[in-house]
């Protein structure tokens, strides 16, 4: 790809893994993968969302890798992960459940952390039996199960058919993207970051978002528009932490509030204020605080029990 995929210097540039390696999904897609950190230490897997790519936990990866071992992966057809054929809830729920089949070792236990459309993918997965083996407890940021489109923020008019119709032709829309210009920061600031975001902030997400291919990014938001998983959340069994900017245009609080309702063992939200969809960007410390919390409760009691 001849676009630089993220910003090459400062805390959002992403560190450089251990090992990498490609894991192979159900139906033979290929998934990019990063392993950061002490290979004996306690397990975090990373889900990025829609258009994004590993690049988007630089932060939180830099972080968590001095005392973790940090799976980060590519969606199906983001960042160094090939463009595959299929694109459902399915093909997510299959994509976390083969990398941490790979890159785990039989019931070896891992926080997972799914951002956006990687949240999703936890919820498509969480009824699996390789889910089910490996996750010990959950962080959803950012997030929501169902009525994405018709709940969105990025149109700023009442809720209604009118809403919804213009929000599902600019979320789904095929034009590129073209380069990072002032104007294009702008514009992705106010759909997807909160007012008072950094200009470091929006350049970091800005480079990952317009690097995304435009045939991807499309096939996703077809998904994304019909999305349904509100089953998943029921299915969701493990603590699972809820974490969502006030100022999150894409998936606003109510989604997250709806989670909390519905998930069966719901251990907290978090509202950030002033904050918008790219929390894991917006607020890098608390994110990270968030998961490391989630390993130290969750994790090390699991390994106690275990040897007890």
């Amino acid at each position: 790809m001849s676009r630089l995929m993220h910003v090459a210097s400062g805390p959002y540039a992403p560190p450089v893994p251990a090992r990498e390696l490609a894991v192979t999904s159900a139906d033979g897609s290929r998934l990019h993968v990063e392993v950061h950190g002490p290979e004996d230490a306690p397990a975090v897997v990373l889900a990025h969302g829609w258009t994004c790519s590993t690049a988007f936990w630089a932060a939180q990866v830099r972080d968590l890798a001095v005392d973790h071992r940090v799976i980060a992966y590519d969606q199906r057809g983001h960042g160094r992960s090939p463009v595959a054929v299929a694109h459902s809830t399915d093909a997510l729920a299959d994509d976390l459940e083969a990398v941490l089949e790979e890159t785990l070792a039989p019931g070896e236990k891992a926080v997972v952390a799914g951002h956006s459309m990687g949240g999703m993918a936890v919820l498509a997965a969480a009824g699996r039996a390789g889910f089910r083996e490996h996750a010990v407890a959950v962080l959803l940021c950012s997030t929501g199960s169902s009525r994405l489109v018709d709940e969105s923020l990025v149109v700023p008019m009442r809720a209604g058919r009118m809403r919804t119709r213009l929000t599902r032709k600019i979320l789904g829309t095929r034009a590129p993207l073209g380069p990072v210009t002032p104007t294009a920061r702008r514009i992705l600031k106010y759909g997807t970051m909160g007012p008072g975001s950094a200009p470091h902030m929006v350049e970091a997400c800005a480079r990952i978002v317009h690097a995304c291919p435009r045939a991807v990014r499309y096939a996703w938001s077809r998904v994304l528009d019909s999305l349904d998983l509100d089953d998943g959340v029921r299915e969701l069994a493990v603590p699972t932490a809820v974490v969502v900017g006030t100022a999150d245009r894409l998936t606003p609080p109510v989604h997250a509030r709806a989670l909390v309702a519905a998930l069966p063992n719901c251990i907290g939200i978090t509202e950030l204020p002033g904050l918008g969809h790219m929390a894991p960007v917006e607020a890098p410390e608390l994110v990270s605080a968030k998961i490391r919390e989630l390993v130290a409760i969750y994790v090390e009691f699991d390994q106690v029990k275990e040897g007890a």
